[in-house]
């Protein structure tokens, strides 16, 4: 008996209508549904390959875990320290940098940027040296100091990395001056190489050696702005960070490589699900076509209603009878969508349906799909369906099961 009021439903779907409007109103209901439910899968698809693209970039220049002081610009890295944290089990290399905002001077263009400077192991933490897309990755050549720059940095500055002549001239205050001292102090290095990352990295970075960064801010040997590690493929991160913060002590932050960037990928998760809410609203609307057929079917079986009544059905089997047939409707729409998302999701991964405009690190829409987002989606379909399926619902229960003849 309780599979009745679904088998009921199901012949009432797939039986031949009266009136061919109910089978126009209802295709278009599920029409609706399918094309709402693969817009809904496709549009968070494509925030989670943005969101894995952006973290693949970033990894590039962020390392697995970053440790900073929690007040002020730099602390103290001795070797024994280094020695101390590179001897975790977790951690392959220990890098250390420093950085500070600096002027930059390349022939007659002027712009501000941030100096950083590393060690010859950033490479290694990072993977740098594969963003670069003109020149080569390297920070000193004999007794000559060299530099690579972002991409927006080297547009910003004019710098023609192909002249090995012309260097670009490195600006920074002095802590401390007396009245006749130069307020800046001021460096040569030679642009060999550019790389392109993400936008935030590239209209600002100039890489350095660490050598060269510590001498222009006349910096101790040992003093560092941040710690970079890298840890072992598949060892765990929060373990390494708890056993970094055993070592560092209290005034140290240590953050993986989502903290370091935590208010960008935060601001990118409600983008997609503030994108997923107008989504939805969409299927509201669509939700009134179901409305419109349910009422429309309940019409059309009045006089079987009654009959079911007359027999012993009660109301609250009635009431589902059409529940059921809202429940329907939501799978078939739900299955078509999901197919539909699938076809799109194939094309794109396989074949780059939709393209990305030349310029752009990858050359079509980054489009990842999740089982969570995917579930998410359901539900939320099948919440509005059921909601659009009530009015009809509550209508059927209220019919008598005696039908005065007009």
């Amino acid at each position: 008996m309780k599979l009745l009021p679904l088998k009921i439903a199901y012949r009432y779907l797939v039986a031949k209508k009266s009136t061919n409007a109910i089978n126009i109103i209802t295709g278009i209901s599920v029409l609706g549904i399918s094309i709402g439910t693969a817009a809904l899968i496709l549009v968070l698809s494509v925030f989670n390959g943005f969101e894995d693209l952006i973290l693949s970039l970033f990894s590039k220049f962020n390392p697995d875990i970053k440790v900073t002081v929690a007040e002020g610009k730099t602390f103290e890295a001795d070797t024994s320290l280094l020695a101390r944290i590179d001897s975790l089990d977790e951690v392959a290399y220990v890098s250390r940098s420093l950085e500070e905002v600096a002027f930059f001077e390349y022939d007659r263009s002027q712009d501000f940027g941030i100096l950083k400077g590393v060690d010859s192991l950033y490479d290694e933490i990072t993977g740098i040296d594969s963003t670069i897309f003109e020149g080569i990755y390297r920070l000193k050549d004999g007794n000559r100091w060299l530099a690579v720059l972002g991409g927006g940095m080297r547009n910003k500055l004019a710098v023609n990395i192909d002249d090995p002549f012309e260097p670009i001239a490195v600006y920074m205050a002095r802590q401390q001056s007396g009245m006749m001292d130069q307020p800046f102090r001021k460096r040569f290095v030679y642009p060999v190489g550019t790389f392109r990352i993400q936008q935030d990295f590239d209209n600002q970075y100039v890489l350095v050696s660490l050598r060269f960064a510590q001498e222009i801010l006349a910096a101790g040997d040992d003093e560092v702005s941040a710690l970079e590690i890298r840890v072992d493929e598949g060892a765990d991160v929060r373990a390494a960070i708890e056993k970094i913060k055993a070592i560092m002590g209290p005034g140290f932050e240590v953050k993986d490589r989502y903290q370091q960037d935590e208010s960008f990928l935060k601001l990118m998760n409600i983008e997609k699900w503030m994108s997923f809410a107008i989504l939805s609203l969409t299927l509201v609307l669509v939700a009134f076509n179901m409305i419109g057929a349910l009422w429309m079917i309940v019409i059309e079986k009045k006089r079987d209603i009654a009959i079911l009544k007359s027999m012993g059905s009660t109301d609250s089997q009635v009431k589902n009878i059409f529940l059921s047939e809202g429940f329907l409707l939501c799978i078939l729409g739900l299955g078509a969508g999901l197919a539909l998302a699938m076809l799109l999701y194939y094309l794109q991964i396989n074949y780059g349906l939709v393209p990305i405009p030349e310029g752009f690190v990858v050359d079509a829409y980054p489009i990842s799909m999740r089982p969570w987002d995917v579930v998410a989606v359901a539900i939320v379909v099948f919440l509005i369906g059921m909601a659009a399926s009530l009015p009809a619902a509550l209508r059927a229960q209220r019919i008598s099961a005696l039908i005065r003849e007009e």
